[in-house]
């Protein structure tokens, strides 16, 4: 329990200081419009490598078997339930 909190207390203090880290980085640093680059470069590459994922999740995976050509009669045991069901 205790090991959860600290986990969390350094996840915290991580964030505010990577958000006030950022907020110097854009709004008092020289390299303000480098920072605008990169951020915007990152979240533009991680939405594509996403799109990307989703393509060869799809390109990849073979389609499911159509419900036609499936047989519905595999499950033996429940005709057997039944007629035991039946008998008594």
């Amino acid at each position: 329990m205790s090991n959860d909190r600290t986990l969390g207390g350094a996840i915290l203090v991580g964030s505010i200081a990577g958000i006030v880290i950022y907020f110097w980085l854009l709004f008092m640093s020289p390299w303000a419009w480098l920072t605008i680059q990169v951020s915007a470069f990152a979240a533009v590459g991680m939405v594509l490598l996403i799109i990307a994922w989703i393509g060869y999740t799809l390109a990849t995976t073979p389609p499911p078997m159509p419900l036609e050509d499936f047989d519905f009669d595999l499950d033996d045991d429940s005709k057997t339930e039944e007629e035991d069901k039946t008998e008594q």
